[in-house]
């Protein structure tokens, strides 16, 4: 396939998955491996790293207001009601040092599975059963008309301690979704749908772009001689990284639009079915291959 139509496909791979709850990671490594492309490339390596950063950057453009308003309130919220502590914008740090601290020291378990796709399938399939259990038991108010938190603004540290903490199971396990691991894990803690995705949204800020700054220094600095990656050599490959980017970004913000829509309407059973196809199906790609 030419470049410049795969950078396209793959723009839009990482783009349609990133923010939805079914890993883009795994998507994007069963894109490559389907077209054959050379997973241990350091220019591919270094293409899949700003791919996704560009998909990341459209939530600060998405989110604008919402952000300008949490930070104009801080530290007391919107209602009077907040402290230093539990503001909103408090809590996302708290999540984010709760997913940081315990992924950095687990950096080389991470690295072994990183382009496993065996440990990505078993990862979509169980991923998709505990989606699917977790919004059909905590999809909807269990005592009266409301959740415990409606709201972003309600949230306790309590709840962002626990997002945090879960959000560790999907740096360790590619195919688990980050988005997956945070949305559940806020309606396990009693919060609404809207509520779960929001903070959702607000957390891969901090929590990606530090990933993905931090795989570029990799490729930069690295430790044994071997770089993470490997920054364009030609001027078509350089278009062709630009040209994912740009996809990516485009694409990725008219997910997030779209997404917060379904979700206030919707729940997350579609995608939990979804996941559990997809990695049944690569499970017994994986398998066939083996045999």
């Amino acid at each position: 396939m030419n470049n410049y139509l795969l950078s396209v496909l793959l723009g839009i791979v990482e783009g349609l998955t990133e923010f939805l709850p079914v890993s883009s990671t795994a998507h994007l490594r069963i894109t490559e491996a389907l077209l054959g492309i050379d997973l241990s490339n350091g220019y591919w390596k270094m293409y899949s790293i700003v791919i996704q950063l560009g998909a990341i950057l459209c939530l600060p453009l998405y989110f604008r207001s919402r952000i300008a308003r949490l930070f104009s309130t801080f530290p007391r919220g919107e209602s009077g009601d907040r402290t230093v502590w539990n503001h909103p914008v408090s809590l996302v740090a708290i999540a984010f040092v709760c997913t940081a601290g315990p992924a950095f020291l687990l950096t080389k378990v991470i690295g072994k599975h990183l382009e496993s796709l065996l440990v990505m399938g078993w990862s979509l399939l169980i991923g998709g059963i505990i989606m699917w259990i977790v919004d059909r038991l905590f999809g909807k108010p269990r005592h009266g008309d409301h959740f415990p938190t409606e709201r972003v603004e309600e949230m306790s540290i309590p709840q962002a301690i626990w997002i945090g903490i879960c959000q560790i199971a999907s740096a360790v396990f590619p195919g688990t979704s980050r988005s997956m691991s945070t949305i559940a894990a806020g309606q396990v803690a009693g919060m609404s749908r809207p509520a779960a995705l929001e903070f959702s949204f607000f957390l891969s800020m901090p929590t990606m772009v530090t990933a993905t700054l931090y795989d570029m220094w990799r490729t930069f600095h690295p430790k044994h001689g071997e770089p993470l990656g490997a920054m364009p050599a030609s001027t078509e490959e350089w278009i062709v990284l630009i040209i994912g980017f740009v996809i990516s970004f485009i694409v990725a913000l008219g997910v997030v639009a779209w997404f917060m829509n379904w979700v206030r309407q919707r729940g997350f059973t579609p995608f939990a079915v979804y996941r559990i196809i997809v990695g049944i199906a690569v499970l017994v790609w994986v398998l066939k291959g083996r045999a």
